[in-house]
């Protein structure tokens, strides 16, 4: 092979040197706009959050109108109250024990917080509604369709309220086996359709019978579910009262006989057991034991803090 002559040595190394300047302007190039891109994305969402935040409140012709469309709807649950909730207690569906309080619990079916709170104080609730310590507000919602391809807030929902108007021996079962770590499907890009026959198998593994497990699927409250799901957002004493969804509602909400309960302010060592048990005047030790019932029985829940 011949040897370079200097002159070509020298052409090789300007041409290396103009290509090693070309890189570093390309790098340069993609690091400003990656940083653009952040400073825009970060932008949105501070403009979202902060509008969210902002808006005005809801007029009262809005939430009236809203309020009005639930009772347009044609397929209603007889079962429901007056807030659009299932009340259960140790002696069935609406038939709320007296001298105890009532818990409120808002869910969406498909959302990871509402999982997170059913798989480590649902056991213990239901204890609660069993020993009669407390009556308990069952409200499905449909708030998060937009993480699904099909609708999955919706139909799940609407399958839990047919188990509440056919079967509400067994809508607490239900509600567990929805929010079941190894059947609860993930939201978002990570969703993977579920179809009607998964919901309904699932209903089953709660102990549901099969006749209303196969026609819960059919969407018979999927209209009333929707209509239910535009009007609580709008009602205030479901909003987050502190941090950045102040104003705004979320899932999951409790209401301690109708009044908010702040999760926002638990201190971080109390377990979501232990909130419950609090907001309401009862040892978490005595969870389950009948002859042992909350200090608060009608009125505002006691505060976290």
């Amino acid at each position: 092979m011949a040897r370079m002559t200097r002159a070509e040595r020298e052409a090789l190394e300007a041409q290396k040197q103009a290509q090693l300047a070309k890189d570093q302007r390309n790098q340069t190039l993609i690091g400003v706009a990656v940083i653009v891109a952040v400073v825009l994305v970060v932008a949105l969402i501070a403009f979202f959050i902060v509008r969210s935040n902002q808006d005005s409140k809801p007029s009262a012709d809005s939430v009236k109108e809203a309020k009005a469309a639930i009772s347009k709807v044609e397929e209603k649950p007889a079962n429901a109250n007056t807030d659009n909730g299932f009340t259960i207690s140790k002696n069935g569906v609406n038939k709320p024990v007296s001298g105890v309080p009532t818990v409120s619990n808002y869910m969406d079916f498909i959302c990871p917080a509402c999982a997170a709170f059913e798989q480590s104080a649902g056991n213990d609730i239901v204890k609660m509604v069993q020993a009669g310590q407390i009556n308990l507000d069952v409200h499905p919602e449909a708030f998060l369709d937009r993480s699904s391809t099909d609708e999955y807030s919706t139909r799940a929902a609407s399958a839990i309220v047919y188990v509440a108007e056919n079967d509400p021996a067994h809508l607490l079962s239900a509600v567990q086996a929805m929010f079941d770590p190894d059947y609860q499907p993930q939201e978002a890009s990570a969703y993977k359709p579920t179809s009607d026959k998964m919901i309904a198998a699932q209903l089953k593994k709660a102990g549901v019978k099969a006749s209303v497990a196969d026609a819960a699927v059919k969407g018979t409250y999927k209209k009333w579910v929707k209509a239910v799901s535009s009007y609580d957002p709008l009602q205030e004493k479901l909003w987050h009262q502190h941090g950045d969804f102040k104003g705004q509602m979320t899932t999951p909400t409790l209401l301690v006989n109708g009044h908010y309960v702040d999760l926002v302010l638990a201190p971080s060592q109390l377990s979501n057991t232990q909130i419950v048990a609090k907001s309401i005047g009862l040892d978490a030790a005595e969870i389950g034991n009948s002859s042992v019932l909350p200090s608060v029985k009608t009125g505002k829940p006691i505060d976290l803090e």
